[in-house]
């Protein structure tokens, strides 16, 4: 190899246009004690700035953070108000009809609030503190005294540098529109209840036969569902079919609607020869046609599949499987007790109900005890 590419040390050099050599492994890399930045050009540690705040500014921000923190309490102070007070009229915001206008009040009051809040909070921090460096340092789990009293020391300093025993405009505000916010949840609480209690042992199809009974008549008349028509039991003679059905007379009224989320109910042309009608319940049907609550007995979920093959009552929420032909009983599925039965009759040719259920509606676990 020519000398030339050596240099006085002997080292070899690199041909020109050859790039950069490739280090020899086990030698240090020549970026070792390099730095990005000198020290000379690093950026000096934050200063504190406690004292180079704009008063005048800040008065300015306090006032904005404070009027904020009065928009947070208002605003919870109009959820908890329409929540108690105001959904109270019409009904109640629990009906169907006011659902859309219950979650705007609720919805935009707890989003303005926690949103005023936020915004408060980010300008107090960004105006009104300082951006004093804070170090916090490693060491045993195990305190000494002297730590415990420099504990103490940097939150007093902490206390005092974000301006909140300063400043006490801010800080009763502040407490001011957190209190309502500590509240809302638990005027939410009021959505887990009251208990049903006796209320699902009785639908409106008890108080439609009383109403009828008390005008000569042996009960009341079944209409479908969405048309209101009375049913003949010429309009249902086929077997296998399935229809959803309610009492007649039910106005479209906010209460109604609580009847009628209670009181639906599916009718069924079960075959004559393989209807197995329960003991004491051997007139409870018209040649096969027998009616269940459309309320699954599992978690309430509507039971509205119907196989006319197997003659089995669905539930497509968790698959309980109900028996039409046998009293409904529960023959898959999670479901604890068969779906309740509605008695049935003839009337003029029409199909009537000639009592309400004879047992509660709906899930399991409300418990059926006549005492709850």
């Amino acid at each position: 190899m020519s000398d030339d590419n050596k240099d006085t040390s002997g080292a070899e050099q690199p041909h020109e246009g050859e790039g950069t050599p490739k280090r020899v492994i086990g030698t240090p890399s020549p970026a070792t004690g390099k730095a990005l930045v000198s020290a000379d050009e690093a950026p000096a540690p934050a200063a504190d700035t406690a004292d180079e705040l704009d008063e005048k500014s800040a008065k300015k921000a306090e006032r904005i953070v404070a009027t904020l923190f009065l928009v947070a309490f208002a605003a919870s102070v109009v959820f908890i108000a329409y929540y108690i007070g105001w959904s109270g009229r019409d009904g109640g915001m629990h009906g169907v009809s006011r659902t859309r206008e219950s979650n705007l009040w609720f919805g935009g009051m707890m989003t303005l609030a926690f949103m005023a809040m936020a915004i408060g909070v980010t300008i107090w921090v960004r105006r009104l503190m300082t951006s004093k460096p804070i170090i916090q340092e490693r060491h045993d789990l195990q305190t000494d005294e002297a730590t415990r009293e420099a504990f103490n020391q940097d939150f007093l300093e902490g206390a005092a540098d974000s301006g909140i025993t300063k400043r006490p405009l801010l800080r009763r505000t502040l407490l001011l529109a957190a209190a309502p916010l500590g509240l809302a949840p638990i005027f939410l609480l009021g959505d887990l209840g009251p208990l049903p209690k006796k209320r699902l042992r009785h639908t409106y199809w008890g108080e439609a036969v009383k109403k009828a009974k008390a005008e000569g008549k042996k009960g009341v008349r079944l209409v479908v569902d969405g048309t209101n028509r009375p049913l003949r039991v010429s309009d249902f003679a086929t077997p296998g079919g399935m229809i959803t059905v309610l009492p007649e007379g039910v106005e479209e009224t906010e209460e109604a609607l609580n009847q009628i989320a209670k009181s639906v109910t599916i009718l069924i042309n079960v075959p004559a020869d393989e209807f197995k009608p329960k003991k004491g319940r051997e007139n409870w049907h018209i040649n096969g046609v027998v009616a269940y609550s459309k309320i699954c007995t599992h978690v309430g979920c509507p039971a509205a599949l119907y196989e006319q093959t197997t003659h089995h009552i669905l539930c497509p929420c968790h698959q309980s499987t109900f028996d039409a032909t046998d009293a409904a009983r529960v023959v898959f599925g999670p479901a604890a007790r068969p779906l309740p039965q509605l008695p049935l009759s003839v009337e003029d040719g029409y199909i009537i109900a000639t009592d309400d259920y004879d047992e509660p509606i709906g899930p399991s676990f409300w418990e059926r005890g006549k005492t709850s």
